[in-house]
């Protein structure tokens, strides 16, 4: 069973996202939308600086944003083919909502952009789950337009970058699952000459940890 509401822990352990193409009605109501978005803002966000933005293109736009897609791409593929034009079209078209993610950092301040960038990809985790939650199913994608500048034009401007298109509805087939990391891979354990490459122990490898800590009394804790 995926997307098991019965716990939180059991909604993170069988989390599986929609394939967009196939979200069907119905999706979240107004009210609905507006609690995932207010869910997705309580995120970590290292100075309160909310690096992230979220657009909203409801289905009466969705002409619109087709519009702007194959514009933007005839910009780069002047004579695109019919399959192309097909599929930007079933792009714009597709899930019963739209949410435009943007990365909306401030550079130049002790935050580091990275930082800010990493917690917009938080708070569109946060929104997937937040849909998920709340008995729906969310995909969340990217593909040429999220690079492209004349899409990003439309929605915002550099520093800002399009983080990805997450669509929102109600799976219309069953979900399946897909490869998963492998526990050991992802979390080896044994010696760390194995694990570093590195001819350090394990405990040299602490101590430098907390000497580094010693010698950085400002370095934020993690948030």
């Amino acid at each position: 069973m995926f997307n098991d509401l019965s716990s939180t822990l059991a909604l993170l352990r069988t989390r599986r996202s929609g394939r967009p193409r196939d979200l069907v009605e119905p999706g979240p109501s107004a009210a609905q939308l507006r609690e995932i978005l207010e869910i997705a803002a309580r995120t970590p966000d290292h100075g309160k600086l909310h690096p992230w933005r979220f657009v909203h293109v409801p289905r009466a736009r969705r002409g619109a944003f087709a519009a702007l897609l194959q514009g933007a791409y005839r910009a780069d593929t002047p004579e695109p083919g019919r399959l192309e034009i097909e599929a930007n079209e079933r792009f714009a078209h597709q899930a019963p909502e739209l949410i435009v993610a943007l990365s909306s950092p401030t550079p130049g301040i002790k935050i580091p952009v990275w930082e800010q960038e990493l917690s917009c990809g938080a708070a569109c985790m946060n929104l997937t789950l937040a849909t998920h939650a709340a008995g729906f199913a969310a995909g969340w994608v990217t593909g040429w337009a999220a690079y492209s500048p004349h899409v990003l034009s439309a929605f915002g401007a550099p520093p800002e970058r399009i983080a990805g298109f997450i669509f929102l509805g109600t799976p219309g087939i069953e979900l399946e699952e897909r490869p998963r990391p492998d526990f050991e891979r992802s979390f080896p354990s044994g010696p760390a000459t194995e694990r570093y490459n590195n001819p350090l122990d394990l405990a040299g490898v602490l101590v430098q940890h907390h000497a580094y800590e010693r010698r950085s009394p400002r370095l934020s804790p993690p948030p």
